[in-house]
């Protein structure tokens, strides 16, 4: 993430300039030294090559390293994670291990060691004051020169982190000394040892650390002495490699020849809903007792208790602000309004105000502070909708005219995408020369509603708009409130998408609602939980939106309602309903062939029946309990897709971090028949960790119809009737040893 310009304050001032948002690579944070003399280390490079001087050629001659660089052996050729080389953040969860590799080796076949080091990042708000010095945790070795470490950020915000490595003296020579059986050869690699051992015992007393400086002294001392006076070399051998001598080496190594690498590379930890997440979305103007009326934020309290009862944790609304009414739409999305129609929340903006007022039908500020916190006694939090457009009667057409394109007879050019036309929307023009003006109000907004309690916004369409200006706006937002959570809504080009992710988003929409058939929704699925992306992408699957009413869903049918729902809640561990439309299996398009909901809320008032018959709360409570009671099912990397052979049953499994719990879903994808296959599950799919014994037989538990079944072997005969069940969602439990007949399964 770029940094503001230095003549930009570095809170509330102006933003960079496009191109350094956009364009500029990030500038490695400056660690503090590793030591109190304050060494300077080689960075790794590319390695040089060795030979014949080469013919003379125009130009200046190849700079040598300076200082002690070219003494430095150590080679460091990739840290990972790295987004892009460093350019972005990698992102995770606070309070969780981040693994770490490194490729490290060196010359010849001394021993080389390596570290890692982190730290959070002096740019964050919430950060200490004042520089530190890194936290360091030894690596470990793995075959092909790969080292790993992990290390664990404890709250949320901008951490950085690298590696070093040197070529470590000591352990080269213990390795050594490890295989001599020369008598000879043992006294004079004694002797080095001894060197080694004082040297060491210096750093130590240097380091305030005098118990070990007087055992190394004394152990040094003694190698001396006994190398001198032994013939038989064995002892002396033993002497030489004696472990608590040795941990002391361990403790104060010479890094005075230490290599770093070339990038200390951002890690952004988020809190722990950004990867698990539960959205319902509705409507507030729509939730009134009485049909007709216009609902409430008070009226909204009163479905508090029956969402937080199906299980949701964030309660999503489209725009709450004044709504604009010239070129106001009408029902249906017709250009003629009737009196009385309400038009579009996304039409932004009226005399009333912005994007920082609330629509008075709605209630007031007070009203709206009152429902967050009833929301959060609940467990759920408000996340809104930020939609950076206008209507035309908008305060800032009047008062920024210079903020929007103009048209050559005089009129505004208002959001289409030929030959969709959006006449009441206004887009903001980026390129404005009043650009820096623009972003900071625009960063207003976020500001104006994290002050009235909300940490979570769903961004509308933020691919319309500067990539350079998301980069800036989460990256200062988050510097400041390090738990604000951002959601891009943009169905469009897969690299669009990921490059929002990457310039900061926490979550994305995904192309869950248009995945569909086995092998799509597998290999989709098999993707976003692949490195790269994985790093930085996190998929938030929903199977409607207000805009989207996918074609699977228009034939009504209650079971592909049911199939979806399951695939979007475990799939993926952050996924969304546009709430009252999906439980009561609202299908009916506007006209055939369209995607949108026909008498849409989008621009008209409706009143739900909550409780009429079909509806699928038990299902969805069901489900999200089971998301709730099995940490496996709470992230989405562990996801594996697993072999049946029959196209309309899709299987997977997921685990949790520590592989206690295993959750394995089969879904039918048939709305209309029963399915039946054979699906492949071994013991070894099931082990807590490598190498555990293999299970002779375990059970089955399937967590929406309570049946539990014995399995052996690795083949399982699984039949799904959608009419009755159009899932399985199996707790995987394993035999104990020794836990008697009484519930032999853990």
């Amino acid at each position: 993430m770029p940094s503001p310009p230095d003549s930009a304050p570095s809170a509330r001032g102006a933003p960079p300039s496009p191109a350094t948002a956009s364009s500029a690579p990030a500038s490695p944070a400056q660690a503090p030294a590793a030591s109190a003399a304050g060494r300077q280390f080689p960075v790794a490079t590319a390695p040089r090559t060795e030979g014949a001087a080469p013919a003379a050629r125009p130009g200046p001659a190849c700079a040598m390293p300076s200082g002690d660089a070219g003494r430095a052996r150590a080679m460091i050729d990739a840290v990972l994670p790295a987004v892009d080389g460093g350019r972005f953040a990698v992102k995770r969860v606070a309070g969780e291990p981040v693994r770490i590799t490194a490729h490290c080796y060196t010359d010849g076949h001394d021993v080389p060691r390596a570290m890692l080091q982190w730290w959070r990042d002096e740019g964050d708000a919430a950060a200490p004051a004042g520089p530190a010095a890194p936290a360091e945790v030894p690596m470990h070795p793995e075959p092909n020169d790969e080292w790993w470490a992990e290390f664990t950020p404890p709250e949320p915000g901008l951490y950085r982190y690298t590696v070093v490595a040197w070529v470590d003296g000591f352990e080269s020579w213990r390795r050594d000394m490890e295989r001599r059986v020369d008598a000879a050869d043992i006294r004079v690699a004694a002797r080095v040892g001894a060197a080694e051992a004082r040297a060491a015992a210096l750093r130590a007393a240097a380091r305030s650390a005098p118990a070990d400086a007087r055992l190394l002294e004394g152990w040094a001392e003694t190698l001396e002495r006994e190398a001198l006076g032994q013939d038989n070399a064995q002892p002396l051998k033993a002497l030489a490699l004696q472990e608590a001598a040795a941990e002391a080496m361990r403790r104060h190594p010479d890094r005075s020849l230490e290599t770093r690498h070339a990038t200390a590379l951002p890690l952004r930890a988020d809190r722990e809903r950004a990867r698990y997440s539960t959205w319902y979305e509705l409507f507030p103007r729509s939730t009134a007792p009485v049909a007709g009326m216009h609902g409430t934020l008070r009226d909204v309290e009163s479905r508090l208790p029956a969402i937080a009862e199906m299980g949701f944790d964030v309660l999503y609304f489209p725009p709450i602000h004044p709504i604009g009414r010239v070129q106001r739409k009408g029902r249906n999305n017709t250009l003629t309004p009737e009196p009385g129609d309400v038009g579009s929340p996304w039409a932004i903006g009226a005399d009333e105000g912005g994007h920082q007022s609330i629509l008075p039908e709605l209630g007031t500020a007070e009203d709206f502070r009152h429902l967050v916190a009833r929301a959060r006694e609940h467990g759920i939090e408000i996340a809104l909708d930020i939609a950076f457009q206008c209507a035309p009667d908008h305060p800032y057409v009047r008062e920024h005219p210079d903020w929007f394109r103009w048209r050559p007879d005089g009129t505004v050019q208002y959001a289409e995408n030929p030959p969709k036309k959006y006449q009441d929307i206004y887009p903001f023009h980026f390129e404005t020369g009043d650009w820096q003006a623009l972003w900071q109000e625009l960063r207003s907004v976020f500001a104006h509603w994290i002050g009235e309690g909300v940490r979570i916004f769903r961004v509308d369409n933020p691919h319309t708009k500067s990539f350079a200006f998301w980069e800036w706006v989460i990256a200062d937002i988050q510097r400041e409130h390090p738990d604000t959570i951002f959601l891009a809504e943009a169905f469009t080009r897969p690299k669009v998408m990921h490059g929002l992710a990457k310039r900061g988003f926490t979550q994305s929409y995904t192309y869950f609602t248009w995945r569909n058939g086995k092998q799509e929704l597998a290999d989709y699925f098999t993707e976003l939980n692949t490195a790269p992306g994985r790093d930085y992408f996190r998929p938030n699957a929903w199977p409607n939106t207000p805009d989207i009413l996918h074609e699977q869903l228009q034939g009504g049918q209650p079971a592909m309602f049911a199939l979806r729902f399951v695939l979007a809640a475990t799939l993926s561990a952050n996924y969304g309903i546009y709430g009252p439309a999906y439980e009561l299996l609202e299908h009916v398009p506007r006209e055939p062939g369209s995607e949108e909901y026909r008498d849409s809320e989008k621009y008209q008032l409706r009143h739900w029946d909550l409780d009429r018959p079909g509806h699928l709360r038990p299902l969805i409570a069901r489900v999200n309990r089971i998301r709730r009671e099995h940490p496996a099912l709470q992230a989405d990397h562990s996801l594996r897709i697993l072999p049946v052979d029959n196209d309309m049953l899709l299987a997977y499994l997921k685990r949790s971090p520590d592989g206690r719990d295993v959750v394995v879903t089969v879904v039918n994808l048939d709305p209309h028949h029963a399915q039946s296959g054979w699906m492949r599950l071994t013991p070894a799919d099931i082990a807590i960790a490598a190498g555990d014994p293999p299970a002779a037989d375990w059970l089955m538990h399937d967590l929406l119809s309570q049946q539990r079944f014995v399995w052996q072997g690795e083949r399982h005969y699984i039949l799904l009737d959608p009419h009755r069940a159009p899932a399985h969602i199996f707790a995987v439990r394993r035999r104990v040893a020794g836990a008697g007949d009484s519930d032999p399964f853990q």
